[in-house]
């Protein structure tokens, strides 16, 4: 089985990152487009042997990366087309379809109730995502929240299936000797107490609250942003307006897996930590907390659908805290009042190992080929309503 993966862009990203690690994982030959920038993602996946094509998308009418992608597909005789984000889920089931591919999966990744990847859900967002998903066989969403609101949209509910982010549990494995080289690296004291932040750093992730809430902890208590974005300016002007810039430590992005660049990669960062905090309010899945608790850490979340339907044993310190500095400060002090415990890595992140999910989506590409997309027919009113 050929499989073709189109992706919008290849930085650090949670999506970008979980496509290097599911294609680590699955026994099919893969290749991968890129639209736009390639990034140290599309290092990465090179260095795990994947072809990586760079397709120079300019932006999003640039209509003439359609008939490229299209020539692509055609010459790559692959059986099936999997496409991620947005952009790419669009002219990806486009050009698929032009190519004579049938079988065309896409995996909604990061679809929250009013925005998908930081645009808001708009009437014309949504009714050219409805025309586009039209054309593909399946459509994937990474937890059961993000299936409901698919459905919620418009999409038939047998074309939706859930197939969850995966993560490499032993990867995230305390290691105390990464935990001191890490710390060592930025600067961190031994004895302090290190809130994490890991995402994006827009302002829907809100780690502005975890800013604020430092100015009411006490003074060994310091914040570690790790992640790239363009809300960095605003939340290093904001740490100075709260007093606090000297403990906070802006780590950049930062890799899941080892791609060459400097530094400590995101597994050792969770070691340096002694909590995460998440204080954002929608989320399509959850990836970060899931880590932290491969790690061992105890969470404070605001929203995590990844949690939402396993037992409350399987995260026994993930504890749902509201959007509000003044709450995440005293969730924080307990936290750090409570002391140290154990770092063993707790029931949820190993219900989401990615092996599972890697043989989760063998099964849809099988479905896919077995019984591949028809041509549409003329559109439903109701599906645009």
């Amino acid at each position: 089985m050929r499989v073709l993966h189109i992706i919008t862009g290849l930085n650090v990203g949670g999506a970008e990152q979980q496509l290097r690690l599911l294609l680590r994982h699955l026994p099919v030959e893969c290749e991968v487009v890129t639209l736009t920038d390639p990034g140290p993602v599309a290092d990465g996946l090179r260095a795990d042997g994947v072809r990586v094509i760079h397709l120079g998308m300019t932006g999003n009418r640039d209509l003439g990366a359609l008939p490229r992608l299209t020539g692509l597909i055609r010459r790559g005789r692959y059986d099936v087309v999997h496409t991620h984000l947005y952009r790419a889920c669009l002219y990806g089931r486009i050009a698929a379809r032009l190519a004579g591919v049938r079988a065309v999966v896409a995996t909604e990744h990061s679809l929250g109730d009013t925005q998908t990847e930081g645009r808001p859900l708009t009437a014309g967002v949504r009714a050219l995502y409805l025309l586009g998903e039209r054309l593909g066989r399946t459509t994937v969403a990474v937890s059961p929240a993000v299936a409901a609101r698919l459905a919620r949209w418009g999409v038939p509910e047998p074309r939706i299936t859930v197939v969850p982010n995966g993560i490499d549990v032993a990867r995230f494995a305390y290691d105390p000797a990464a935990r001191r080289r890490a710390r060592s690296e930025l600067g961190l004291d031994e004895g302090a107490f290190v809130i994490g932040g890991i995402g994006r750093l827009v302002p829907g992730k809100r780690f502005d609250v975890l800013v604020h809430a430092l100015a009411g902890l006490p003074a060994d208590c310091r914040l570690l942003l790790v992640g790239g974005g363009p809300q960095e300016g605003a939340l290093r002007r904001a740490t100075h307006r709260a007093g606090v810039a000297d403990r906070v430590v802006f780590a950049g992005e930062r890799p899941y897996l080892p791609d060459g660049s400097p530094g400590p990669g995101l597994p050792a960062l969770a070691s340096a930590m002694d909590v995460l905090a998440a204080p954002s309010p929608e989320e399509a899945f959850g990836l970060a907390v899931v880590e932290a608790l491969a790690a061992g850490l105890p969470v404070r979340y605001t929203s995590c659908p990844a949690l939402e339907d396993l037992p409350p044993e399987a995260a026994p310190d993930a504890v749902r805290v509201p959007c509000d500095p003044g709450a995440y400060a005293r969730a924080l002090a307990g936290v750090r009042a409570a002391g140290p415990g154990p770092r063993a890595p707790a029931g949820a992140a190993r219900h989401y190992c990615v092996t599972r999910s890697a043989a989760r989506l063998l099964n849809v590409y099988a479905a896919a080929l077995a019984h591949p997309a028809r041509t549409p027919g003329p559109p439903q009113k109701a599906v645009l309503s």
